[in-house]
């Protein structure tokens, strides 16, 4: 299976603009810049959307290793914070921080804990990662 998405820029770093769009059409020349990236510009930027990706990965992830210890979720929601910084005069994302709150009739915490630390581990998006993956997991009534 594979899944693409194009980008477009034009200009130079500090000047230019571009925009990004996916197969799917959910992002269609959706705009992007060095404001949008450093900034407080309108558009989208790199992390942003590596972010949304791996929200949604793990969540689906998570679901699916909750379904294998007889749990259903009524809610997961999943916010992933991803850390651009500056590394030897360029720039890295050496950490993503995934914020977890679910809401799973009957769970057991500890089942809950493991299934979530399985599901950062596992989903395909973490291991896409060469960076630091950490993980913040409450079971919400």
């Amino acid at each position: 299976m594979k899944r693409t998405a194009s980008a477009h820029w034009q200009g130079g770093l500090k000047d230019g603009k571009g925009t990004v769009s996916t197969e799917s059409g959910v992002l269609d020349q959706q705009q992007y810049s060095f404001g949008t990236r450093f900034e407080d510009g309108k558009g989208t930027n790199p992390e942003e959307l590596i972010g949304a990706a791996h929200a949604g990965c793990f969540s689906m992830a998570l679901s699916m290793v909750l379904g294998e210890h007889d749990m259903v979720a009524d809610s997961i929601d999943t916010k992933a914070t991803v850390h651009l910084e500056e590394q030897d005069g360029g720039f890295a994302v050496p950490k993503v921080h995934l914020e977890l709150r679910a809401s799973i009739p009957g769970a057991d915490v500890d089942k809950f804990l493991e299934a979530a630390e399985a599901a950062k581990d596992n989903c395909p998006i973490s291991k896409l990662f060469n960076a630091e993956i950490t993980l913040d997991a409450k079971l919400e009534s």
